[in-house]
């Protein structure tokens, strides 16, 4: 019997991470928990294998990659990884999937454009490797449409030979033509604000306290660093607002449906300095971090987003948690007790060269 390599998110759960991805897993988890997740499904690892080995990906990846030559700790070398990459995402993304695979992600797609009650919703496809490594790989928001679902999960497949990380397999001696991830298929929310936070504060560790960023518009631009973001601190026993740090934010990032692209939209004078949530909205983000880190039993890096249509408290939903990564390793247990070897292998191989001028 082949294996299963497709999931309702509410399928999975934490003790999944090898089989649909961190992030898919950790959704699966909030999603059984009765947190507010976008409804969705994931795709596990064995697809990514399935496709890889039952195309002519893998082949034609191995052709490529006989006459290929580079030295990974070399700067003069970085260039060739580009375009190393550039022809083996084209050779990925030129070959179609397996007709059952596409059929089966299709059927998927249509049952939760009935669950929303509309068809052609707009989804996020969002990579999930079974090791952590945030940033690394590629995701593609708004996308709608049966044939684009399958278009942008070979897409995120994809990303996984982008220059950083085939430099990174390369220095870890690991194959450049074959990285198996998951992909979680999402619901979009129509953001009208979205952010992380943190069930520690980030600057001290303190772990009395929520940290909350966000700014108008989908989360991308806090996660990315492209905006600078609202700030506020709470204490997560009294559940007062301590501090609040209203930025003049510039710009959101929005989907343009001329263009069907995402975008920078500049914000109107009077808005930039308007702080992007109200203080109901802080302190049910507030309660819901405290849940979210008693949950999963350690400090948490919560990605959420609130919808411009759904009334509060529905508004809220939760796209991400994964452990806090700075001040949990500065706890007792070993840093193994949160990362793999080879997560700790990947950080290091992952790291840019300084060169000496």
């Amino acid at each position: 019997m082949a294996e299963q390599w497709i999931f309702w998110l509410k399928e999975v759960g934490q003790e999944h991470n090898n089989i649909v991805g961190k992030k898919c897993a950790n959704l699966g988890e909030l999603t059984k928990a009765g947190f507010n997740v976008p409804p969705g499904f994931a795709l596990g690892v064995e697809a990514y294998k399935r496709f890889m080995q039952e195309t002519e990906v893998t082949d034609r990846l191995m052709e490529f990659l006989s006459t290929f030559s580079a030295d990974p700790n070399n700067v003069a070398d970085t260039l060739k990884y580009e375009e190393a990459s550039k022809q083996m995402r084209s050779i990925t993304e030129s070959i179609k999937m397996p007709p059952d695979m596409e059929k089966t992600i299709k059927d998927y797609y249509k049952e939760l454009c009935r669950i929303a009650g509309r068809e052609n919703i707009y989804v996020a496809t969002r990579s999930a490797g079974p090791v952590s490594h945030p940033g690394q790989y590629e995701t593609y928001l708004n996308v709608s449409g049966a044939d684009d679902v399958v278009l942008n999960v070979t897409r995120v497949w994809s990303s996984t030979f982008n220059p950083r990380s085939i430099i990174a397999r390369a220095r870890l001696n690991l194959p450049l033509n074959y990285d198996p991830i998951g992909v979680a298929v999402l619901t979009m929310v129509d953001a009208k604000a979205a952010g992380v936070l943190f069930t520690v504060n980030p600057v001290n560790g303190d772990e009395s306290k929520v940290a909350i960023e966000g700014s108008f518009g989908f989360g991308e631009a806090v996660v990315s660093g492209n905006v600078t973001p609202d700030r506020y601190l709470v204490d997560k026993i009294t559940y007062e607002i301590e501090e609040r740090v209203v930025s003049d934010k510039g710009a959101e990032f929005v989907y343009n449906p001329e263009t069907k692209d995402m975008e920078y939209k500049e914000l109107p004078p009077d808005q930039k300095k308007l702080p992007c949530l109200e203080d109901k909205e802080i302190l049910e983000l507030a309660k819901l971090a405290r849940k979210v880190e008693d949950h999963f039993g350690c400090p948490q890096d919560v990605e959420w987003s609130i919808s411009r249509s759904l009334p509060f408290p529905q508004s809220i939903f939760l796209v991400q948690a994964r452990p806090e990564s700075v001040w949990g390793k500065k706890k007792k247990e070993s840093v193994l007790g949160k990362k793999s070897g080879m997560e700790l292998l990947f950080e290091r191989a992952t790291t840019p060269i300084k060169v000496k001028l």
